[in-house]
């Protein structure tokens, strides 16, 4: 929890985790299921989605290294805009700020080597510990693969093309990147679809509720 230049305060949410995990269904429900929390909400998109949608591909650059280069660019610099128009907003509405973000900037590190990810982030002159740092909470779907296979596609995003097997790896490999954040929340599949939607929306809420009683 931060607080922006004008007094209001700002939450920084990531929700992040393997492929077809509920993660873009929990996107689109994020406003109405949050809405009575006092805070004004903003969504920061998928890095990925957007730059893949766009033509701007692991199989459409040089490599995976050289595609994650300009993603990392893009990621930052929308964390900046979202972070300087969160003043903007709040004093117009009058509210604390709500930052969701669909993904954050060690997800990148899920898709390369330590090595390539470190390159990347001196490039960009940030560490990794700074960038932990830029999130209050980190909320980790996991894959459907994970016990839940046969609910398992790629059929609802475009951007989407690994098999089950190589999404199980990719959702290990996001659990290891995020393993050193104080506050990550891992939301399984032990449950249905809908209950594992309330179990990452009530998290958030208590994450706020609890924010609350700290900053009083």
């Amino acid at each position: 929890m931060d607080y922006l230049d004008n007094g209001f305060k700002v939450v920084r949410v990531v929700i992040t985790g393997g492929p077809c995990s509920g993660k873009t269904t929990a996107m689109k429900r994020v406003f109405e299921e949050l809405k009575d929390t006092g805070y004004q909400i903003l969504i920061m998109p998928e890095t990925a989605t957007q730059l893949i949608g766009g033509g701007i591909a692991p199989w459409t650059c040089r490599n995976m290294e050289s595609y994650q280069k300009w993603q990392m660019i893009m990621q930052m610099e929308k964390e900046k805009v979202y972070a300087g128009a969160a003043e903007e907003i709040s004093e117009v509405n009058q509210k604390p700020i709500l930052i969701i973000y669909d993904r954050g900037m060690l997800d990148n590190k899920a898709y390369m080597s330590q090595e390539a990810f470190t390159k990347n982030m001196e490039a960009l002159g940030v560490d990794e510990d700074e960038s932990l740092s830029w999130y209050d909470i980190v909320f980790h779907l996991e894959t459907a693969a994970k016990g839940a296979v046969e609910a398992y596609t790629c059929d609802n995003n475009s951007a989407r093309t690994e098999t089950a097997e190589e999404a199980i790896q990719l959702d290990n490999r996001s659990l290891m990147a995020w393993k050193d954040h104080p506050n990550r929340v891992i939301i399984d599949n032990s449950t249905g679809f809908e209950e594992k939607m309330d179990r990452l929306f009530g998290g958030i809420r208590d994450f706020l509720q609890k924010d609350e009683i700290k900053a009083d």
